[in-house]
C-alpha cells in the first residue's frame, strides 16, 4: 500500500509540472519576412528592403535593375525538437540484494523530469533466508519460512505434508492449522474454497436426495402393483371358490332328489 501511494504522489507531481510548464518559443518568432525574387537566387534579408537603380550613358545605353521586395517567416516554436528526459537506471546484478529498480520520465517543451526508486523483492528475501537456514541445518525452519508464501503452503497441503505449526509437524500440525485457520497464509483463498466445496456438497446432497426419492417412489409403485396383482388373484380364487360351492350344492341337491324319488 505504501508503494502504491508513493507512486501515485510521484505521478501527480509529474502531471502538475507538465501542466504548468510553458511552451518554448523560437528567437525569431516576431519576424514576418517573406522573400520574393523574380530573378536570381533567394537571400534571407531581415526587414523590408527595396532598391531601384537606373544608369544612363552618353551612347544611349540604359541599365535597369528590377525592384525586389523580401519578407521572411520563421517558425513559431512548434517545430522545435524537444530534449529527451532519460530515466535513471538501476542495477543490482553485482549486488547480493533482493531489490529491483523502477523508473520513469516525462518531457515537454521547456521542461523534462525523471524519477526512480528501489523496491524490495520479498519473495527473493524469503528464498535467500530459507537457503541460509538450510545451510545451518535448520531444515524445519527453512521449510517454515517458505510456508509463509501462500503457494508453498497450498502445495504442502496437497502433498499431504502440512507446514509446521509451532514445532508440530504432520497430523498434529494439520490439526492446529484447522483449529487456528485464521493464521493460514492462504486464509482468504481457504475460505472461498470452503464456500465452493460446501456449495458443491449441497448440490451433490440434493442430487442424492432426489435419487433416493425416485428410488422410494419406484419401490412404492412396484409394491402397489404387487398388491393389486395379489388382490386380483384373491378375487379370482374367491370367484372360483364360489363356483365350486355352487357346483357342490347343486350336486348335493341332485343326490337328495334322487334319494327321495328312489
Amino acid at each position: 500500500m505504501k508503494f502504491i501511494l508513493t507512486n501515485l504522489v510521484l505521478l501527480l507531481l509529474l502531471i502538475t509540472i507538465v501542466t504548468v510548464s510553458k511552451t518554448a518559443m523560437a528567437d525569431s518568432a516576431n519576424d514576418t519576412n517573406t522573400q520574393t525574387n523574380e530573378s536570381g537566387s533567394n537571400t534571407n534579408i531581415t526587414g523590408g528592403y527595396e532598391s531601384t537603380t537606373t544608369t544612363t550613358y552618353e551612347d544611349g545605353a540604359t541599365n535597369t535593375t528590377t525592384s525586389t521586395s523580401t519578407t521572411t517567416s520563421s517558425s513559431t516554436g512548434s517545430d522545435i525538437p524537444v530534449n529527451s528526459a532519460n530515466s535513471p537506471s538501476y542495477s543490482s546484478m553485482s549486488q547480493d540484494v533482493c531489490s529491483m529498480g523502477v523508473s520513469g520520465s516525462v518531457s515537454t517543451l521547456g521542461f523534462g523530469a525523471s524519477v526512480g526508486k528501489h523496491i524490495r523483492d520479498l519473495n527473493c528475501e524469503r528464498i535467500k533466508l530459507s537457503k541460509v537456514l538450510y545451510d545451518y541445518g535448520m531444515k524445519v525452519a527453512a521449510v517454515s519460512i517458505l510456508c509463509q508464501d501462500e503457494r508453498v503452503f497450498e502445495a504442502m497441503l496437497m502433498a499431504g505434508t502440512p507446514c509446521p505449526f509451532e514445532g508440530k509437524i504432520g497430523k498434529e500440525a494439520m490439526a492446529q492449522w484447522n483449529k487456528y485457520d485464521v493464521e493460514r497464509p492462504d486464509y482468504s483463498t481457504y475460505v472461498k474454497k470452503l464456500e465452493t466445496r460446501s456449495r458443491i456438497d449441497d448440490e451433490l446432497l440434493e442430487i442424492e436426495r432426489q435419487k433416493e426419492a425416485e428410488r422410494i417412489k419406484k419401490e412404492q409403485e412396484e409394491l402397489a402393483k404387487k398388491i393389486e396383482e395379489e388382490k386380483k388373484k384373491l378375487e379370482t380364487l374367491k370367484a372360483e371358490e364360489e363356483v365350486n360351492n355352487i357346483i357342490i350344492e347343486t350336486e348335493i341337491e341332485e343326490k337328495v332328489i334322487i334319494n327321495i324319488h328312489g
